[in-house]
């Protein structure tokens, strides 16, 4: 406890330590956390302003402080007043004079500079030259024997680290438009998977979460064309959702939530339901329907509570309300633990028994079944390995492997005029690359992204930021790329675009739970794919660069990066982005492809052949 005071008290002159330690004190004993409430601005106005508001000696330093910004926007973030972006904990800073230094850096830094940020404290500005990053970060990187929930825990208070997930610390969220599309993607592919082409119409999809990047799903539902029905227990989150247009209708009852369903799937709507209660009593409501009618309702199942921390409140045990479960967590943490183990186990026995009547589960990268099985559920084989698949394993894993992942990019205007146009460009690409007789796997890809972003504007994605998310290829990337550089040069954008991606992605993230799930060479275990994409970014010219411990599964259990590279309109960007996103996706595909996957084998062989400079160790 002192030197978590201590440590606070560092970045301020001797003499203001006598009056602010006391303060300090009590914040880290009311929230088990010093998060220097006292230099806190006014979150009301915390939003992506244009790109030209912001005082900075370079153009790097005004559009990174446009994504920090965007990152603590109350529209956006899921905990501002925490610096919590997303996912119960994922933050932009430890605390918030973290956030005045690194807004303060970046307006005066120049091109011959680098920031140094670690897990939130801004180290400082270092000597370096304009081809290095401008922002080099790391989130909760710790010696592996000491990589613990509880050392994280007793670190975190002491302000020694902080859990960035993955782009709320590397300042490239861009609200939950970032997971629509790849829910969306998810979940019409498992549609073609399980029932068949062109069949979802009608189908119904039971899900839970609703609040950071989870509120993505009752958008993705509607978008894929079928029935969704997500469990959340904040009503505030839901009302949140319902605001914005992302679910239709809002039913608190389990009874009515099982007749509308019906009605629904009896007139094939297109509909988004959210259900105010737990999600444990959803499904038990949904057995029972089953076992007094004999019928089953639900063809897809799966779940986005924020599982990766699950005791401190990324999920609601059944036997609690939403209050009382706030309360215990704080009061009695043992006890909660015990609840929550108990509800997972009683989550499981209801998903079981509906797949047993046709219902297809997947777990979504959240640790659902890893957190179900450390509770003693029944979700593994008898060879160790779980009973349901990811849905990397199921389909995102074929994506990743041709090269096609969730890409990126933010228009600093601030001008809808701009994301419109970007828009275009886009689509303008993908028609391109479908006249170039990509394969059939390709060619499936590429009409979903072109239907994707034919419709974006429409779909009303926008929250915070003017940004847009695609899933390209590498060839699909650099072109872009390209043509929006030359598009700024040309002033038919008018401002700065930064790139960026999720670190979801082909290359960015080491996890053997998520997204490197489908590689089964054994080096799913390993964490160099991670470590490699971030330094070869950095050497090949992006302008800040993340390496991350933790993020979507949960501390400890992955590694994951990621990049922001600004386009300004020069020669110099438009190059070196061409040069960097041809690493960033193909560092990716060829470890897919070393692992013996067929997709990244040809996709990588096709790179080769028509990008010069490779020269891979080939899988025989």
């Amino acid at each position: 406890r002192r030197q978590a005071i201590r440590n606070a008290l560092r970045y301020f002159p001797k003499h203001c330590h006598a009056e602010l330690a006391p303060e300090f004190a009590k914040e880290l004993d009311d929230f088990g956390h010093i998060y220097m409430y006292r230099f806190m601005p006014d979150t009301s106005l915390m939003r992506a302003y244009p790109f030209g508001e912001y005082r900075s000696r370079t153009t790097a330093g005004a559009a990174i402080m446009h994504m920090i910004m965007n990152n603590l926007d109350r529209a956006v973030a899921q905990f501002p007043e925490e610096l919590v972006t997303y996912g119960g904990n994922g933050q932009v800073f430890s605390n918030w004079v973290q956030f005045r230094l690194a807004m303060h850096y970046l307006s005066i830094m120049t091109e011959e500079q680098t920031l140094s940020m670690m897990s939130g404290h801004p180290a400082g500005l270092f000597p370096s030259h304009r081809g290095a990053p401008r922002v080099v970060i790391t989130n909760g990187m710790m010696i592996p024997n000491y990589c613990s929930r509880e050392m994280y825990d007793k670190l975190f208070a002491m302000g020694c680290t902080m859990y960035g997930q993955m782009t709320a610390g590397s300042y490239c969220y861009i609200g939950p438009q970032g997971i629509v599309h790849g829910t969306t993607i998810t979940v019409m592919n498992a549609g073609r998977k399980f029932l068949g082409p062109n069949n979802i119409a009608g189908k119904v999809y039971v899900t839970a979460g609703l609040g950071g990047m989870s509120g993505a799903q009752g958008k993705a539902v509607v978008i894929a064309g079928c029935i969704g029905v997500i469990a959340e227990v904040s009503r505030e989150a839901l009302e949140k959702r319902y605001q914005q247009g992302w679910i239709h209708e809002i039913i608190d009852e389990v009874e009515a939530c099982v007749a509308r369903v019906i009605a629904a799937r009896k007139a094939k709507e297109i509909l988004s339901i959210g259900f105010h209660g737990n999600v444990v009593a959803l499904w038990e409501g949904l057995v029972c329907h089953t076992k007094k009618t004999g019928e089953n309702i639900v063809e897809l199942g799966s779940d986005q509570t924020s599982l990766h921390n699950p005791f401190n409140g990324g999920y609601y045990p059944v036997q609690l309300t939403f209050e009382e479960a706030n309360k215990m967590m704080g009061e009695d943490p043992t006890r909660f633990k015990e609840l929550v183990q108990e509800s997972l186990r009683r989550h499981v026995e209801a998903v079981n028994y509906l797949v047993t009547k046709g219902m297809h589960f997947w777990d979504y990268g959240n640790a659902f079944l890893l957190e179900a099985s450390r509770a003693g559920a029944s979700v593994k084989k008898e060879d160790g390995t779980f009973i349901y698949p990811s849905y990397v394993q199921m389909t995102v894993g074929d994506v990743f492997s041709l090269g096609f992942g969730p890409f990126r990019w933010v228009c600093t205007s601030g001008d809808p005029e701009d994301l419109r146009k970007t828009d275009e460009i886009a689509a303008g690409v993908i028609r391109e690359q479908l006249q170039e007789n990509p394969t059939p796997e390709e060619v499936n890809n590429l009409q979903d992204n072109l239907t994707w972003i034919e419709q974006a504007g429409a779909n009303k994605m926008v929250v915070g930021s003017q940004a847009r998310i695609l899933y390209s290829n590498q060839a699909g990337r650099t072109r872009i790329a390209k043509a929006f550089n030359d598009a700024i040069a040309q002033g038919v954008i008018s401002a700065p675009i930064v790139l960026s991606r999720d670190h979801h992605d082909v290359s960015g993230t080491d996890s053997p739970y998520r997204e490197t799930s489908n590689i089964t060479d054994g080096s799913m275990w390993c964490a160099d794919m991670a470590i490699q994409n971030v330094i070869g970014d950095a050497s090949r010219g992006a302008t800040y660069v993340s390496i991350h411990n933790g993020g979507g599964v949960g501390w400890g259990e992955v590694i994951n990066g990621g990049f922001g590279m600004v386009l300004d309109g020069s020669v110099e960007a438009g190059d070196t982005a061409v040069r960097m996103l041809h690493w960033d996706v193909s560092n990716g595909v060829s470890r897919r492809a070393w692992s013996g996957h067929p997709l990244a084998n040809s996709a990588i062989s096709a790179t080769s052949s028509t990008v010069p400079g490779y020269n891979l160790t080939r899988y025989n």
